[in-house]
């Protein structure tokens, strides 16, 4: 747009390049685009020269929200304008920012900041340099962000995590205890709180003992200030960089012990402790308290006896350690033991909960443990080709090592009763104290006990599935197949697929075998040709029996399994043919 353009053309050129463009015949697209661009190009010079209020209307409707963001930056829109704003557009952390860059607006930008979701106000402190990936040297410097701005968007980013410490309240699925894992609504307002506090290290001190906020600003310190120093120093570790200071000793911790004993109200999460459902509640709040303290390990030096305390609590109001009978479908209730224990293990001086702990890991199954037939597109990682099939190894393979690792961790508790954990070293696997032999980091006292319990498996335990090669050179590869099924291995999942894809892959199965394995082991095996010709010439030209094969191939994956037996003697009435022929 001209410079030189009279003051009296104005009205005339801001109504025309505010009018949609139209012919004879209705819409007019191109000129349309055109008027667009023209208007987009003008709109700063037309703002800028125009201060009657209808028409400065008219000219805000048609900018985006990336144009008003540049434009109140760059002074052109002002807080007076903000009425015809927000009658046609949503208010954005963009415009905030760019009203909040000129000292005299900076009130009415903090103002402004209720307008806008929760999720949207830490945008304002994150977006305040947009270019700050892209800049240059030669790039004029942006100003600092005004502390009244900041603050604001910190107590804004604080305050729903406070409100929720203030009334506490159940969130959805905590009347299920399956998800141990999960930590709960801590979470809430967590992450722009946390991004906020993140930006301010310097007064974390001053920012927990704030009469409103400081719960909020203690519970995010012990949950994230470790975890993300943790993260940006292996993001840091993983760019290349031309001076790298070398140092042996480890790094600072995050959290000093001034301000770890400033946070130590916030620790055992008091907030939570009447919430209903203590099952539940007492057993995640334990181990949320948990990773707190494995997050910031000086804590147990100076906070030892408000843990021991808390944990008696939970398990008490809890009724932790009262073991309630393993549901069919309860797929976590191994890992939910082993959590308790390596909870208790951390945090407890109770030798009757430790003790009850141990025998809570003794009542767990045994693992499975199975080692596969060599693959031959399998391509060793370790330096000792052997290692991959040794026990401790073949443990590790599914995460069975978890018990004992658990059982390990009580072991390392000082108040843990020593008879106790090796009266559980008798009942473990023997590739559980071949882990403990190699792998564990327990006492001293812990090892030789476990050295000591007498092996009387020379195969420890491992079940080594054989390659059809091997399998060749026994006089009744059959019978070893037939072993394979009947080991108490196939009693547990993982494993037991293992079995079932070696057993139906090998060219020494016969039907006898197919019939024990669950239906869908064979039917979805990648060597389909095998079940298709057996319910083939089951079939034939029976229609009714391919019918009751569609019906009987439903398969959920909380069903009993069915085996392949059992469909086929579903085609034949039940009357047991399936299992003879």
């Amino acid at each position: 747009m001209s410079e030189d353009l009279p003051k009296e053309a104005l009205k005339t050129v801001i109504e025309a390049l505010c009018t949609p463009a139209r012919n004879r015949h209705g819409f007019d697209s191109q000129t349309e685009q055109w008027r667009e661009e023209a208007l987009k190009t003008a709109l700063p010079v037309l703002l800028a020269r125009t201060s009657a209020k209808r028409l400065r209307g008219q000219l805000l409707v048609q900018a985006d929200e990336t144009m008003l963001a540049k434009l109140a930056a760059a002074g052109t829109v002002t807080v007076d304008d903000l009425p015809a704003i927000l009658r046609h557009h949503q208010m954005s952390a963009g415009l905030i920012i760019g009203l909040a860059r000129h000292p005299e607006q900076v009130e009415a930008a903090v103002a402004l900041l209720s307008r806008l979701a929760s999720g949207e106000q830490e945008r304002v402190i994150r977006d305040w340099d947009p270019n700050r990936y892209t800049r240059t040297e030669e790039d004029a410097p942006v100003p600092p962000v005004p502390q009244a701005l900041f603050d604001a968007v910190l107590e804004a980013s604080l305050t729903p995590l406070a409100a929720f410490l203030l009334f506490p309240r159940r969130e959805e699925g905590w009347e299920t205890p399956y998800t141990v894992g999960k930590d709960w609504s801590l979470e809430l307002g967590s992450r722009d709180g946390w991004a906020m506090l993140a930006r301010c290290p310097e007064r974390w001190v001053e920012l927990t003992g704030h009469p409103t906020l400081g719960a909020a600003v203690q519970h995010l310190l012990l949950d994230k200030a470790e975890s993300s120093a943790a993260e940006d120093a292996r993001i840091h570790a993983s760019y290349p960089h031309e001076e790298e200071p070398s140092s042996a000793e480890d790094p600072a911790p995050a959290l000093s012990e001034e301000l770890l004993r400033a946070c130590l109200p916030a620790l055992c999460l008091p907030e939570l402790s009447k919430l209903p459902n203590p099952t539940v509640t007492a057993r995640r709040t334990l181990h949320h308290i948990a990773n707190r303290v494995r997050d910031n390990p000086h804590l147990t030096d100076f906070a030892s006896s408000q843990l021991h305390a808390a944990s008696d609590t939970l398990v008490c109001r809890g009724q932790l350690l009262d073991l309630p009978e393993k549901r069919a479908n309860d797929y976590e209730f191994d890992s939910r033991v082993r959590h308790l224990a390596e909870d208790l293990a951390l945090l407890s001086a109770n030798p009757e909960h430790l003790a009850r702990a141990c025998a809570q890991l003794a009542s767990l199954n045994q693992p499975a443990v199975v080692s596969p037939a060599p693959s031959r597109v399998w391509t060793p990682v370790f330096d000792d080709k052997t290692d991959h099939d040794r026990p401790a190894s073949v443990l590790e393979r599914h995460s069975e090592h978890r018990r004992v690792q658990a059982l390990g961790a009580l072991a390392g508790n000082p108040h843990t009763p020593r008879a106790t954990v090796i009266d559980v070293l008798t009942v473990l696997h023997p590739a559980e104290l071949a882990w403990i032999a190699e792998k564990a980091d327990g006492p001293d006292w812990f090892q030789n006990a476990a050295a000591a319990v007498p092996a009387d498996d020379e195969d420890n335990g491992v079940l080594r599935l054989l390659t059809d090669e091997d399998l060749d050179q026994h006089p009744d590869p059959a019978a070893i197949l037939q072993s394979w099924l009947d080991h108490p291995a196939v009693d547990e999942i993982l494993p037991r697929s293992e079995v079932y894809r070696t057993v139906i892959n090998s060219r020494h199965h016969t039907l006898a075998h197919l019939l024990q394995i669950p239906a869908d082991e064979v039917l979805f095996s990648n060597k389909p040709e095998t079940a298709l010709k057996i319910l083939t010439d089951r079939c034939g030209r029976s229609a009714d029996r391919w019918a009751a094969l569609a019906a009987a191939m439903t398969f959920d994956y909380d069903e009993e399994q069915v085996t392949f037996g059992e469909l086929l003697d579903a085609l034949n009435g039940g009357t047991g043919a399936g299992a003879a022929t």
